[in-house]
Formats: structure tokens, sequence, C-alpha cells
């Protein structure tokens, strides 16, 4: 499974690159291919920062990345609460850049004012659309960067019902938002698939998808949320969590390294490698393709191809992926790595279809 896994990765990186995110039109820039070397892209955090081992961080090595590979310039601005996103996206408009990506659903009203007030710029969005209201509208100048993780969760599901031992696992979300549910109703169709296939019956903990209803800590920074959240899963029984709730997933596998039996999936990024503290209690990982896209999205823009068609990441294209067992790669079976590999051509060639009222379209 780990030699598939990163020959998969590879290969999904390479097809975001050749396919781009929104194909060769011009609807939303001006069309026209501009200077690498007087070009700058910017991009402004969550309140989480560039550090938080998950989806800030890996939008700002995208943004690293295609400095390196494009010789372009540029910016970022850090976010520490909610009340500093306008303020961070003004001064990428004041600082002269040309492409200004906010990270996460909370940038929304801030990246989507400014995208209307300056219309002679580029914008992107990770994990949200733009939205008026209920409603979903599109932005001639603004890039939608969206991810469909409920494929990459199912396998996760499949995979976590295969490897417990006490028949328990469970999820939690820092908000109940779209970009946090759609990897739990991914999850829980993956529970429910191998309880199928195996004739078991692994509960999950955590969420029901049917009614839309499970537990969060309302909060995606105090890690000392996700610990007491944790805690409770592994006193109801549960040995593998998947916390869906950025750094505050953390404080889950904080309480799975002290509990000693207790298996982590990390989200957004391989957390294995992003957090070696806990790579020992890491299964596996739900990961998003965000630096992909995000230098895809440059590219794009520097191009003269940058469209307002949103990029939404899946299996098939390579924008989400599961990352590999690592340190517990001989626990899995031959025939557990033998079903998730056919699971995941089937997803590809969308003859298994993951369903997620939270999917994004």
């Amino acid at each position: 499974m780990k030699h598939f896994t990163r020959l998969a990765a590879s290969a999904g990186i390479v097809a975001l690159a050749l396919a781009g995110c929104g194909g060769g039109g011009t609807s939303g820039g001006s069309g026209k291919a501009q200077d690498a070397a007087s070009f700058k892209a910017c991009a402004v955090s969550d309140a989480g920062g560039w550090n938080d081992k998950s989806f800030n961080e890996s939008a700002y090595n995208g943004l690293k990345d295609a400095q390196s590979k494009l010789g372009i310039q540029i910016n970022a601005a850090e976010s520490s609460s909610d009340t500093d996103f306008a303020p961070n996206v003004e001064s990428m408009v004041s600082d002269g850049c040309n492409l200004i990506i906010g990270v996460g659903f909370n940038l929304e009203q801030a990246i989507h004012k400014s995208a209307d007030d300056n219309t002679d710029l580029h914008y992107a969005l990770i994990d949200s659309s733009f939205s008026e209201g209920k409603e979903t509208v599109t932005l001639k100048n603004g890039r939608p960067l969206l991810f469909n993780t409920a494929e990459a969760a199912y396998l996760a599901g499949y995979a976590a019902a295969g490897m417990s031992q006490t028949g328990k696992v469970a999820t939690f979300g820092g908000m109940q938002i779209p970009a946090v549910t759609v990897f739990m109703d991914g999850f829980a169709d993956g529970v429910d698939a191998y309880n199928a296939a195996h004739g078991t019956s692994v509960q999950l903990l955590g969420w029901d998808k049917a009614s839309q209803n499970g537990s969060f800590t309302q909060n995606f920074d105090d890690q000392a949320l996700g610990k007491q959240q944790a805690q409770q899963f592994i006193s109801q029984g549960a040995d593998i969590i998947m916390p869906v709730a950025g750094p505050v997933g953390l404080g889950a596998a904080a309480a799975a390294k002290a509990d000693g039996n207790t298996r982590i999936v990390g989200v957004d990024s391989d957390w294995y490698e992003a957090n070696p503290d806990y790579s020992s209690i890491v299964l596996t990982s739900v990961k998003k393709e965000i630096g992909a896209a995000v230098e895809q999205t440059i590219t794009d823009s520097v191009n003269g191809k940058f469209t307002p068609e949103p990029f939404v990441g899946t299996l098939a294209n390579g924008g989400v992926s599961l990352a590999p067992f690592h340190d517990f790669d001989a626990q899995v079976s031959d025939e557990l790595k033998s079903e998730l590999n056919k699971l995941t051509e089937d997803i590809k060639a969308g003859t298994l279809k993951v369903e997620s009222p939270n999917a994004p379209k």
C-alpha cells in the first residue's frame, strides 16, 4: 500500500499540473501572460497561522514552490484572529499583489469584498465557494479551490474499520461546515462499507451521516478541546480517531499517544511527516493536495489562463489521496491493502460513487 499510495500521489500532482484548475479560457482574467519576475502572488492565512501543520502550511508551501519554480515574487500575511482577515487582504492589495489567496472558508467575506473592489486582480479561496447569503455565486476574478475529501476519507474509514481492535472508531470536527463534514461523511461510509463486506459491526462514534449530527469542538485552535474530545472517545472504547479540526486535532493526537493503544487518522496533510512527535500513532491521513492546487492557480494566473471555474480535487485528478500507512504498513493485511487498491480504482473510474451532501460541486 505504501508503494501504491506514493505513486498515486505523485501521479496526482502531475495530473494537476497538466490539467490545470480551470481550463485554458480567459474568463475573469486579462488572457495575457505576464512577466513572472514582476508577478507577485500573495496569501493570507486563517487564524491557525503558517505553521499549523495543516492546511495553512500546505498553502504556504505551494506559494513557496511557485516562487522557486516560476521566479515570481511572493508575500504572505499571517492572521491571528478573524479581525485580521480584512486588513491582511487589503495589505496585500496595497503591496501590489497580482493574485491573492485566502486560506480557508473564514476568509470568504474578506476575499469576496476585495475581489469585488479590485476587478483587475485575481483571487483564490481555499475550501470555500463564494456566496451571497445562502446562494453560491461566481466571481469573474475569483477561483474556489475545493476538495472532495469524502473519497479519500471513505478509504480511511474502510481501513480504520479493518484495523480496529475494539470494534469502535471515531471522528469529530472543529466546526460543522461542509469542508469539515465532507470528511466525516466519507469516513462513515467507509466504515459502513467494511461492515457490509465483512459481516462485521464496527461502530462509528462522533458522527451520524444520515442525521448530520455529531461531535464538534466549535474551535480550530484550542488543542485542549481536542484532547478532551479524544479522551471521551477513548473512554467509550474507540481505538482509532479521525479529528477534522486543524490544530485542535493535535490535542486528540496527544490524548491518543498518552493512551498508548489509540491511533490517529490525520487530515489535510500527511500527519506522519508533518507531526513527528506523533508519527508513532498515525495510522494514515486523508490528504488534500492544497500546495499543488495553489501552485497551479498561480501558474495559470501568470500564463494568462486564470478562470473562475472551481478546482475540485478528487482521487481521479490527484487532488485528494490516502497517505501511506508508514509504521503500521506491516500490520495491514495484504487482503485489506488489496481491497483498498480496488476501492481506489473503482472510485477513480466512477464505478463507485462516494456521495456526500457536503461535497463540493
